[in-house]
């Protein structure tokens, strides 16, 4: 996920250059492509794109790990969480309200930083992090093995079935993983910014998990059958023809 921080302009620009150098990629993909007069084009392009996203993916994950050692703050998602609000914010309760208004319950806070945080919110942030960064680089991995084996001409093979496959599972296990240690971390943190007693101090969990990686495994094991039924039509149209020159 592509996140900036700052006026509308601003993280617009910030975004578009990042797309732009993905742009700019896979133009000089193509065009290289068509001056060998390459009759892969797509797969080129889609594979190099794949390829700087795993790498740019890599360098990030070294960001995170050295962030996790070398910082005394920690930036964490406060959707697992409710706070309450100031008492002097003028709200109604819900339903009480003749026009807009805001409602007087517990508010979640988008994104906070905790400084001075133990180790072991660092920790469990850096786990948590992993885990998203994982998830939005498995496409990415996943779109490089199917290009480099339909390339090599061997796209109905073991190796794409099996990467399906391992994939679902990392997808499912992470993907819900990173939700739950996401809310635990967040609630963690704030108890340590504020101890028990303290009106701020959360005292339930509120833990929450996305659908999508269920439904991205499902996805990813139908693909990974489709896979298979190719390698096996491929295996009979094979002995076919071996039958058939046999027969000549």
């Amino acid at each position: 996920m592509i996140t900036y921080n700052g006026d509308l302009w601003g993280s617009l620009g910030q975004v578009a250059i990042y797309l732009g150098v993905m742009l700019a990629v896979g133009i000089v993909v193509f065009w290289r492509g068509r001056r060998r007069r390459s009759t892969t084009l797509i797969l080129d392009m889609a594979l190099s794109l794949s390829g700087w996203w795993v790498a740019i993916s890599g360098f990030a994950l070294i960001m995170i790990m050295i962030k996790a050692v070398t910082t005394n703050w920690v930036e964490l998602d406060g959707s697992g969480f409710a706070v309450p609000l100031p008492a002097d914010l003028p709200c109604t309760e819900f339903g009480d309200a003749s026009g807009p208004s805001i409602s007087c319950s517990p508010a979640a806070m988008a994104r906070f930083t905790v400084v001075n945080a133990s180790g072991g919110i660092h920790a469990l942030a850096a786990i948590s992090q992993t885990c998203s960064l994982i998830v939005s680089t498995l496409p990415a991995a996943l779109i490089a093995i199917i290009c480099f084996q339909t390339l090599r001409g061997r796209a109905f093979h073991r190796t794409v079935t099996r990467a399906l496959i391992v994939g679902a599972v990392v997808l499912l296990v992470v993907g819900i993983a990173g939700d739950l240690l996401s809310d635990i971390t967040s609630t963690l943190a704030v108890r340590e910014a504020f101890p028990a007693g303290s009106p701020w101090h959360p005292d339930s969990f509120v833990l929450s998990a996305s659908l999508l990686p269920v439904g991205g495994a499902i996805a990813l094991s139908a693909l990974a059958a489709v896979f298979h039924q190719g390698i096996r039509i491929q295996k009979e149209r094979d002995l076919l023809q071996q039958d058939t020159e046999g027969l000549v």
